[in-house]
Order: C-alpha cells, then sequence, then structure tokens
C-alpha cells in the first residue's frame, strides 16, 4: 500500500496541516492579546502572539529544509477556520460574552498542546533526518510547554471572571 508508507507525502500532509493550525493560531493569538482588559495579561498574551508567530516561521523553514512545499489553500483554509471561530455561540450576538475569553483561551491552549505534539513528532523523526536539528526542535518543544502553563494561569482567571456572579 503505497499511500501509507510514511514517506515525504505523508510527511507534507502532516506538516501542512500544523501550518493551517498555526496560520490560525497566530490569528487567534492577536486577537486574544488585544481584547484583554487587564494590561499584564494583555503583555503576556502580546508575548505569547509574538512566540506563536514565531513558531509558525521555524515550521516554515522546516518544511523547507525539508523540501515541503506549503499548501496555499491550506493556509488559508486556517486563516478562515479563525474568523469562523468568531462567529461561535457564546450567548452574546454583538457584544463580547464573558464566556469568550474563556473559550478562546481554551482554543488556543488546545492549539499550543497540538504544537507541541508536532515538534515532539519531528524530535522523533529527527534522529534519522539530517535536515531536522534535534536542538532547535528540542528548544521549540520547551517553548510550547512553557507557552501551555502561561495560557493556564490566565485561563484559570477567566473561569472566575465568567462565571463570578452568574446564574448556571
Amino acid at each position: 500500500m503505497a499511500g501509507h508508507t510514511g514517506g515525504p507525502g505523508l510527511l507534507g500532509v502532516y506538516l501542512n496541516d500544523h501550518l493551517a493550525g498555526a496560520t490560525a493560531g497566530v490569528e487567534l493569538a492577536r486577537r486574544v492579546a488585544a481584547s484583554q482588559r487587564d494590561p499584564a495579561k494583555r503583555g503576556v498574551m502580546r508575548g505569547l502572539a509574538d512566540e506563536i508567530g514565531e513558531d509558525r516561521k521555524a515550521l516554515l523553514e522546516i518544511m523547507a529544509a525539508l523540501g515541503v512545499p506549503v499548501r496555499g489553500y491550506k493556509v488559508w483554509a486556517g486563516w478562515l477556520a479563525e474568523k469562523a471561530g468568531r462567529l461561535k455561540l457564546n450567548g452574546s450576538l454583538r457584544a463580547r460574552s464573558p464566556l469568550s475569553d474563556l473559550l478562546e483561551l481554551e482554543m488556543m491552549r488546545l492549539g499550543v498542546e497540538g504544537k507541541a505534539a508536532g515538534w515532539q513528532t519531528l524530535r522523533t523523526l529527527a534522529d534519522g533526518r539530517p535536515e531536522l536539528d534535534a536542538a532547535r526542535l528540542d528548544r521549540l518543544l520547551d517553548r510550547a510547554q512553557d507557552q501551555s502553563k502561561r495560557l493556564e494561569e490566565i485561563r484559570t482567571d477567566a473561569i472566575t471572571e465568567a462565571f463570578s456572579g452568574s446564574g448556571v
């Protein structure tokens, strides 16, 4: 079965799927940062948004090193998915709901966890692929784990903000 050998075609699909997610993640991170009312949280989120943008750039560089072409339609789909995510039902049709921050932070956390899994996959492949820099992948994985911790701290605060004084 040619389609199940794990060859460069499947790796290309895998990395382009991660690139679509990274594209959506950058857009979401920027929007979440801009929506933070607390200056300290806004600063943390801006830093995270910058790092997520750097991680997307690192993925593009890794794809180039591996000779994996960027599939523009997947990048566009990731961008469009983030925009469509703004239409989610959050209990408020026109304004941001108290749930907006919580739900967006949870989406970001899931995205960062997925990114970490992608870096781990590439790290596993690095032993047999000289074009993959194991040390760089280790740094990217460590940063993703740190990003997840920082997001969880802000998400925990958003739980209280979303549900304080509200009915169930």
